[in-house]
Formats: structure tokens, C-alpha cells, sequence
């Protein structure tokens, strides 16, 4: 299944896609995409609906993020080889694990604000772990049982926040808007190969990251294993997996985001997200 959240914001209703590409509006079953609603059993339970008895979602409606806001939001540094050495980094023995905020999850096609004091806006496709049900030290061999699906993450970041200010990368990864996720939360049956999936981004039509999971240095179940060995994961947890090459920061001279650029970013079979880059306001 294909799951989504359409509406106002902080007013989404949970739907799914069915296969006309039409979203179907499932909030007479659910109240939300978040724990609670991502375990085997009630998917399982919405996927048994007849899709088209479903009422059809407005045109042209606003798509949410595809979980409600997460409890807590993983992120994984320098998990792709190509991408570990276009930034000269040596490749890391362990994941390397820091956070996101969660309030900077937006809808897949919603504004990207420029921070205050940002001088060096980066862009990053990332493919994202949606937690199903409490994963606590679970084995490699379990790790897909506790996964809800996929989806696309653009773990936006501020370089100068992250590297020249000290102290943890979180400082550059967590500004409102830095975490627009969906469109849609795939689940894992409808993927033949997780770690063998295209991922791209564009900037204002042009392709800046092209790249794919199969260099993920460490895989979706080791990281789902391995990140429950030092935390408990909830339902609803997101864990965005690391970033081919291709970012600003990697360029030669670096380039970096300006208010008015479009960025369009895709991984295959989990759709297309696109936002617009504004300044800061507030």
C-alpha cells in the first residue's frame, strides 16, 4: 500500500493510494498514519478495504507529511561510499547516528525556509525508515518486521551550522521545514529490492544527486537492529538512511541553496517530492 495524509496542515486525514493513482480518504478507519495505526495487523486490516468504496480525497488537495509528527527523528551521517568520499571522509566502522527535530517535518511539497544566519543551505535525497511497532534490541534477521514502509526524506541541511559552529551536526539539521517527508509511506511488500533503488535530485531542472541505496555502506535492517541496541524505536519513528553524493557541500567550488530555487527529489517507487526554497520569515 501507498500511505498518505492530505489537508490543511495540523489537519491532515489519514488516506491510501489505490492503484488509479487516486487518494481514498480512510479516516472512517483510522484517525492517523502514526503508532498505533503502522502495525502488521491494522494495515493488514486496511489493505483488506475495497479501496474504491473509499471517498476520493479533494483535487488537487495538499499532501502532508505521510506520518504525523515522529517522536523521534534518527538520522544516519556519511552511510553511502560515493558519498563518504566526495567529501574525503574515511568510511565509518559503526553508523554514525544524530537527530533530527521533530517539528521540522513538513509535507513532501511544502516551502524550505532559510534559517537565520545561513550562509550554506545543502540539499540531501535520503531514503526514510518508517517504524510499525517498539523495536527494542531486535535482531538483524527481525528488523523488517518492525518497519511500517519507506519513504523519501530531504534532510536539508545548514553546512555552516553543522560544521563551523561546534559541537553536535544536529545544529544544522533540525531548523523548521528541514525534514519534508512523503509523499507517500510505501510499504515493504510493494518494494522488490530496498537496497537497489534509484535516488535522485534536481535543482531548478537540474540533476545534482544521482544515486542509489545499493551503496549504503550499512543496510536498512542493520541500521534498525543496530540503532535499537541504544534506543527504544515507536511507532512512528523515522529513521532517514544517508545521502548519495552530489550535495553542495561535495562541490568543486561548493554551491549552495538561494531563496527562489526549486528542489525536485525522487526515489524510485516511492514517488517525487518538490519544494521551493524561501527566506526566512517570522
Amino acid at each position: 500500500m501507498k500511505l498518505v495524509r492530505f489537508g490543511q496542515a495540523g489537519a491532515e486525514k489519514p488516506g491510501i493510494v489505490d492503484a488509479d493513482g487516486v487518494i481514498r480518504d480512510v479516516s472512517g478507519h483510522v484517525a492517523d498514519w502514526r503508532a498505533g495505526t503502522l502495525d502488521r495487523q491494522t494495515l493488514a486490516r486496511i489493505a483488506a478495504v475495497d479501496a474504491k468504496s473509499l471517498p476520493a480525497a479533494p483535487s488537487g488537495v495538499r499532501i502532508g507529511s505521510c506520518v504525523s509528527r515522529p517522536g523521534n527523528f534518527v538520522a544516519v551521517g556519511l552511510n553511502f561510499a560515493d558519498h563518504a568520499a566526495e567529501t574525503g571522509a574515511a568510511i565509518p566502522e559503526e553508523p554514525i547516528l544524530f537527530n533530527k527535530a521533530p517539528n521540522c517535518v513538513v509535507g513532501p511539497n511544502d516551502d524550505v525556509m532559510i534559517p537565520k544566519g545561513s550562509t550554506k543551505l545543502d540539499w540531501e535525497v535520503e531514503l526514510a525508515i518508517v517504524i510499525g511497532e517498539t523495536a527494542l534490541y531486535v535482531s538483524e534477521e527481525d528488523a523488517m518486521n518492525y518497519v511500517a514502509g519507506f519513504c523519501i526524506c530531504n534532510d536539508v541541511s545548514e553546512r555552516a551550522f553543522q560544521i563551523e559552529r561546534s559541537g553536535q551536526w544536529m545544529k544544522g539539521k533540525g531548523s523548521p521545514t528541514f525534514g519534508p517527508l512523503g509523499p507517500w509511506l510505501v510499504t515493504p511488500d510493494e518494494i522488490a529490492d530496498i537496497q537497489n533503488v534509484a535516488m535522485w535530485l534536481e535543482i531548478d531542472g537540474q540533476k545534482v544527486q544521482n544515486g542509489s541505496s545499493k551503496t549504503m555502506i550499512f543496510g536498512v535492517k542493520h541500521l534498525v537492529s543496530y540503532i535499537s541496541q541504544f534506543m527504544q524505536l515507536d511507532a512512528g519513528d523515522v529513521i532517514t538512511t544517508g545521502t548519495p553524493p552530489g550535495v553542495g557541500l561535495g562541490m568543486k567550488p561548493p554551491r549552495f541553496l538561494k531563496a527562489g530555487e526549486t528542489m525536485t527529489v525522487g526515489i524510485e517507487g516511492l514517488g517525487v517530492q518538490k519544494q521551493k526554497v524561501v527566506p526566512f520569515s517570522g
